[in-house]
């Protein structure tokens, strides 16, 4: 499956052949061999050949047998799932998330893994503590992780293998993070940043499926954004793009909140706070507030929109994009509620008027978009080009 005959060979249609039935076996699940034939329109004989071969390369196995009527039953082959395997990895401030990936995108269970501040850390540790986690979570060998896909909270320049603006990657190299990730581990490593991996899985399944293209606005402890042009992320030329926390917060924006420097201390984490403690007249935390968002979103959303809003102006009058989607943490808090009442300020402040929605992928959604470069991934090492 790995080589590469000239086209139009014998050899060259054989691994055509095969790769097609791979295809289908990943995509449609268990087949039999005059199922394979009908549905690659080939031969009984050519498809009891591809899978014969693909059969002796390990790549497939008999997964079952199925009724036939009269006559012996017909079995059933399927892929391999557990020689190429893959782990999705989430590291933020405080812990570490993993969840194994195969090529089907088969749903694993979660690790969640607490970053112990005691402990010294290097990159390669949490990598391997991420790995070790999920293979158990999902009782798999580590042996058969081939590719892992790492979300950071860090701009990723894929050119120069470094990481820029951070705070939260203590032990972890800035220069040649991936090169010293796949020496030390052996895998394919691919390192990107949280929030484009959240934009990938808006795109698969969640609020972007449909759109053209769009902005994700990530709302949580930090401030990220993400921006998908029909389908590809922009990372910009340095992995940069969407860096919008360090921006200068407007002047317009001081009535709001005269101590807020840049747009992080205006909708951050810690803003959230301040303004729920306000509105609500009680000292609250970040998570205390994303409940009280939650459960009596009428009073915050003013003053909340009234934030995101300023946050978004620049980024609207830039990209100027159809769609604009609030996720993170506040984002998932303050649902359909807060994505209407920040629409209303955009037009009310600044005259855009952009669709904005809430997040289509609630939960753990940059594992969630780590798992669908994965399979792709993973794929392409089944059906190489």
């Amino acid at each position: 499956m790995t080589s590469s005959p000239a086209p139009g060979t014998p050899g060259w249609l054989a691994q055509r052949n095969d790769q097609a039935a791979l295809a289908l076996l990943l995509d449609e699940g268990p087949l039999t061999r005059n199922r394979l034939g009908e549905l690659t329109g080939l031969s009984k004989p050519t498809a009891a050949q591809i899978v014969a071969r693909l059969e002796e390369a390990g790549l497939i196995r008999a997964a079952g047998e199925l009724s036939a009527g009269r006559g012996p039953n017909a079995v059933t082959y399927d892929v391999r799932l557990d020689r190429t395997l893959g782990v999705a990895i989430d590291v933020d401030e405080t812990v570490l998330r993993a969840a194994v990936v195969d090529p089907r995108g088969t749903q694993h269970p979660v690790a969640t893994l607490p970053i112990e501040p005691s402990r010294p850390r290097t990159a390669e540790d949490d990598v391997r503590r991420a790995i070790d986690a999920a293979c158990a979570a999902a009782a798999v060998d580590p042996a058969a992780i081939v590719e892992i896909v790492i979300g950071v909270q860090a701009a990723t320049d894929l050119a120069a293998d470094r990481l820029n603006f951070t705070d939260t990657l203590d032990g972890w190299p800035m220069q040649n993070p991936r090169g010293a990730l796949e020496a030390g581990l052996g895998l394919g490593v691919t390192l990107e940043n949280d929030v484009n991996l959240a934009a990938i899985a808006e795109r698969a399944e969640g609020a972007g499926a449909d759109a053209a293209g769009f902005a994700l606005l990530w709302l949580g402890e930090g401030l990220g954004l993400s921006i998908d042009l029909d389908g590809s992320i922009h990372h910009g030329a340095t992995g940069g793009a969407g860096e919008i926390g360090y921006l200068p917060a407007p002047r317009s924006a001081m009535a709001i909140d005269p101590d807020a420097e840049d747009l992080q201390e205006l909708v951050g984490g810690s803003a959230v706070a301040r303004s729920a403690s306000t509105a609500l007249g009680r000292p609250l935390d970040y998570a205390a507030a994303l409940a009280a968002l939650a459960a009596a979103p009428e009073q915050m959303l003013p003053e909340l929109a009234a934030r995101i809003a300023f946050a978004l102006t620049p980024v609207i009058a830039v990209l100027d994009p159809s769609l604009v989607i609030l996720g993170g943490p506040t984002g998932v808090a303050g649902g359909a509620a807060l994505a209407d009442a920040v629409s209303a300020a955009l037009r009310t402040s600044s005259g855009w008027d952009p669709v904005v929605r809430t997040t289509g992928a609630p939960t753990d959604a940059v594992l969630l978009g780590a798992r669908h470069v994965l399979v792709s991934r993973l794929r392409a090492r089944l059906l190489p080009e």
